[in-house]
């Protein structure tokens, strides 16, 4: 089985999808880490030059590259539901978890965080709160399972563990 975390910026998915990988004792893929491996730069520095639309392209393509590994737990980056081919490459898999996340949240989780390009502007705020409102609808398309994020990671991986147990 593999288990494919989306969600905002901020919502998680790296620091759950390595406890999921480490307690399931199986291998964790983050796209955003491919990405920058494959460039042989950061994704600031992918933004920088290349532009936002650049990075996307990268992101399919470590998109298509985990889905050929054996991972089973991949944390993809957040607007990787931008696209409608990523989209439809999630739809194909079987357990896709939205870690949904409030815009509160996301602003303590991201205070003094320059690691994420997109919000780098003036208004944090009303990035996310952008972000979430052209995103979430995308998540949700993709999602086999949605999850609130807003709590610790620990609450989270216990809530998804109690889900897919149900599932089998």
């Amino acid at each position: 089985m593999r288990l494919i975390l989306v969600g905002g910026p901020a919502s998680g998915k790296t620091t759950v999808g390595q406890l999921l990988a480490e307690a399931w004792q199986c291998p964790f893929v983050d796209t955003d880490h491919l990405i920058a491996i494959n460039a042989g730069m950061s994704i600031p520095e992918i933004f920088a030059q290349q532009g936002e639309s650049g990075f996307r392209e990268q992101e399919t393509e470590a998109l298509k590259l985990a889905l050929q590994t054996d991972s089973c737990v991949l944390a993809t980056g957040g607007g990787i539901i931008k696209k409608p081919e990523n989209r439809a490459l999630l739809k194909q898999e079987l357990q896709v978890v939205y870690l949904e996340v409030s815009v509160a949240t996301q602003l303590l989780r991201t205070e003094g965080d320059t690691s994420r390009p997109l919000l780098l502007g003036q208004d944090r705020q009303a990035i996310l709160e952008h972000l979430f409102a052209e995103r979430d609808s995308r998540y949700r398309e993709v999602a086999t399972l949605v999850v609130d994020a807003n709590q610790e990671a620990s609450h989270v991986i216990a809530e998804i563990n109690h889900t897919l147990a149900k599932r089998t």
